[in-house]
């Protein structure tokens, strides 16, 4: 049975409260208030990302940097890492099955391997997608940066980091005009409206543990608008120079404000200095709808 909603001043002074008692309060949970540009600070260490492009494998020694060039792929790139695996599809610039291995570490979300995200896919036409080359691919332990160009003059962006949470993922377009993007969860998990901050949050509900944190997480747009909201997917229309991020773990329910309206050097301009309050995890978290 759905938990009872609190009614909206209360829930209002509670927020306020829980924002307090971490300020005041030594010993209180904060997130480290990071941006989501696939670099965020506080996340676990120990990333090691290997990626597969045209069949070949290439994962360098800690510290050095791998980097690719002007290449045609003929096939899905497979990123696989320490905590995170995922394909970026040439044919739609989607990527597809973004996973959490469940490797073991003390901020790692699930035990297993499960999908996050069956997708994440800008809705490009054939004109668009005409000519795709990765135009720069650089790697380097646990971050990754691909850049694919078209034929066009479209750009698409995807930054990565091989972590069990924080902000870890993002997805930026500059194809001169609005992009429609279409995230669906995967099995499990569903989106729901967090009880302590109103905010949509996604999760598959499962309290945290000992062998494991609560599995939670949140879209982070950043000159985007919401278009459809439903249990399992979203849809949102993303300005040219905009961008998709994805949050994980306790930075995704932190009391923070949402990223400012900017299409360039996005990542230094909206870095939180400092820490922010983090409520408490949801309670029974009912799907949206």
């Amino acid at each position: 049975m759905a938990p009872t909603s609190r009614p909206r001043p209360l829930r209002a002074a509670l927020v306020l409260l829980l924002a307090l008692a971490a300020l005041l309060v030594p010993g209180t949970a904060s997130a480290s208030g990071g941006d989501d540009g696939g670099a965020t600070e506080g996340a676990s260490s120990g990333g090691d990302f290997a990626v597969t492009v045209n069949g070949r494998t290439s994962n360098p020694a800690a510290g050095n940097e791998y980097r690719l060039r002007d290449t045609t792929p003929t096939a899905p790139i497979a990123v696989r890492g320490r905590h995170v695996s995922f394909r970026i599809d040439p044919a739609t610039l989607g990527v597809y099955d973004y996973s959490l291995t469940g490797a073991p570490d003390a901020q790692r979300m699930v035990t297993a391997p499960t999908v996050v995200f069956a997708s994440k896919v800008p809705v490009l036409t054939a004109a668009q997608l005409r000519g795709v080359r990765i135009s720069e691919l650089r790697l380097r332990d646990d971050v990754l940066v691909v850049i694919f160009t078209t034929a066009s003059g479209g750009k698409l962006k995807v930054q990565s980091k091989d972590a069990p949470q924080g902000g870890i993922f993002q997805m930026e377009q500059e194809f001169g005009t609005a992009v429609e993007y279409v995230h669906t969860l995967g099995a499990g998990l569903y989106y729901f409206v967090n009880e302590y901050t109103g905010k949509v949050n996604f999760g598959d509900g499962v309290p945290a543990d000992a062998t494991h944190q609560m599995l939670l997480g949140k879209d982070s747009p950043q000159v985007a608008t919401k278009l459809e909201q439903t249990a399992t997917t979203t849809r949102w229309s993303v300005a040219s120079g905009g961008r998709m991020g994805g949050v994980l773990g306790e930075d995704s329910i932190e009391l923070s404000a949402g990223a400012t309206n900017c299409t360039s050097d996005c990542q230094a301009r909206n870095r939180i200095q400092g820490s922010v309050p983090v409520p408490p995890d949801p309670t029974n978290p009912v799907p949206i709808g």
